[in-house]
């Protein structure tokens, strides 16, 4: 098989709404190597954003398909597809290299890997967070949210998880990324979650481990004491995530930091100082704000709104009470999608890449 089936399963997935852009020096190519046989890539390349049985992947290609459900769980075991089995037959669809397969490559990752990703980064993220819809919105420490304002359904960790049957948590793969590369912090790890609208699924899953709903929650508490930052897709219904994100290692909020991609994620909130309660204690800017949208003032300390994406984890831990969490102007609220499909209509129209193909 011709190793241009690398370049072909590269320009698949820039053809998706997440995009996977080309680089000079190939370092796109070099990661699909270090994930997909060329096999899997040929593989992958057949397949739809929608969900599909061996059967049917089989009689749209013309693929035989003795084996193919083999070869399909394989590889949705080595993170590169996504798969559910309804027991009498299993289904599978592409994933998209963000978020999706690089997520999934948990147990795969070693250091080149992790080099290669951080090489990629200066290339792939400002053409993927400066996009719109954003991957992910912000789910602020509910209990900081301020009670005269609705809380957004889609914006509360307890819509999320109350409508989940099963539970799962793993590593992150971010901080995995920065401790390969000896650039790691202390912040809390297996702190992904996984949530799925059926029971069972994190039952002998490649990725992480089974949680119980109680557990799910003392996950998101200890997050929230560590200052790690929910953030879930930016959909209205079907999140199927919470990651809990730092600033030294989420590739999601270094874009806002370090690539400035200030609209990187959607939020509703904003956080406000009030300067005559505020002691200039200086916790919120250096031990909870993971975004630099704090800075000190002449007398008090003070919110850069434009940076600010509403968490909330400056609120919780103010000792003198002085800031809250407010909703933003409704003019100033942008509707995430309602749904995958909806997302990914979205994305495509905003990069202008025709994804019927692979619908």
């Amino acid at each position: 098989m011709s190793e241009d089936v690398y370049l072909r399963l590269a320009k698949v997935l820039d053809s998706l709404p997440n995009g996977f852009p080309a680089t000079e020096a190939g370092i796109e190519q070099k990661l699909l190597r270090k994930v997909f046989t060329p096999e899997e890539a040929d593989l992958f390349c057949d397949l739809k954003l929608k969900f599909e049985s061996p059967a049917d992947i089989a009689a749209r290609t013309g693929r035989p398909l003795e084996g193919l459900d083999e070869k399909l769980l394989s590889m949705y075991k080595n993170g590169q597809l996504f798969m559910v089995d309804f027991g009498t037959t299993r289904v599978y669809k592409m994933l998209p290299w963000v978020f999706g397969i690089f997520e999934f490559q948990l147990n795969r990752m070693d250091r080149e890997f992790a080099e290669l990703c951080h090489a990629y980064e200066p290339y792939f993220g400002p053409q993927f967070f400066q996009g719109k819809p954003q991957l992910m919105h912000v789910v602020p420490v509910e209990k900081e949210v301020s009670g005269t304002h609705e809380a957004l359904p889609y914006a509360t960790v307890s819509h999320i998880i109350e409508k989940g049957m099963s539970f799962g948590v793993a590593q992150c793969i971010c901080k995995q990324e920065k401790n390969l590369m000896d650039q790691g912090c202390n912040k809390p790890q297996e702190v992904c979650l996984g949530i799925a609208p059926v029971p069972g699924i994190f039952e002998n899953h490649h990725w992480g481990r089974p949680i119980s709903k109680e557990e799910a929650y003392r996950v998101l508490e200890k997050s929230e004491e560590a200052g790690l930052v929910h953030l879930s897709w930016n959909i209205q219904d079907g999140q199927f995530f919470i990651c809990n994100c730092c600033g030294c290692c989420c590739g999601v909020l270094r874009s806002i930091t370090e690539l400035n991609c200030a609209e990187a994620v959607n939020s509703a909130y904003v956080a406000e100082i009030d300067p005559d309660a505020c002691a200039a204690c200086g916790v919120c800017r250096d031990e909870r704000c993971q975004v630099n949208a704090i800075e000190e003032g002449e007398d008090a300390y003070t919110v850069i709104a434009d940076r600010c994406i509403g968490c909330g984890l400056c609120v919780s831990t103010c000792p003198s009470e002085a800031i809250s969490l407010k909703k933003k102007p409704d003019h100033k609220i942008t509707e995430p999608p309602a749904h995958e499909d909806a997302w990914f209509e979205e994305r495509a129209r905003d990069r202008g890449v025709d994804i019927s193909p692979f619908k």
